[in-house]
């Protein structure tokens, strides 16, 4: 019985290992994608705080 479940472990902690390298490997492939995304999510934000902050002014 505890060989079996030190068998389980080592499968799951190598599914882990798998897991972790498909997403380094397809975050790097998507890096440049994923920059500019991020930056139009935060010119997006940054556009909307400033039209906040002056009708908040306006009141």
């Amino acid at each position: 019985m505890k060989g079996s479940r030190g068998q389980n472990t080592v499968e799951y902690l190598m599914m882990l290992a798998v897991i972790v390298g498909v997403i380094l490997v397809v975050g790097k492939m998507f890096k440049p994608q994923i920059s500019n995304i991020f930056n139009q999510i935060m010119g997006m934000v940054s556009s909307a705080a400033s039209t906040v902050a002056q009708t908040d002014g306006v009141r």
